[in-house]
């Protein structure tokens, strides 16, 4: 089993966190979903933050 991180998901547009997840330690780069921001009441992208 490979070690997991936990993460939030911000709002590209209005800088509100929406959603928490988790991805691997061993994963490259910045995960990016584009997910319902209920803030902007549309689908925005969505960044990892610590």
């Amino acid at each position: 089993m490979g070690a997991r991180v936990t993460m939030t998901l911000v709002c590209t547009e209005c800088s509100s966190r929406n959603y928490r997840t988790n991805r691997k330690v061993t994963q490259k780069g910045q995960l990016e979903l584009k997910k319902f921001c209920p803030s902007c009441k549309r689908h925005t992208v969505h960044k990892e933050t610590k």
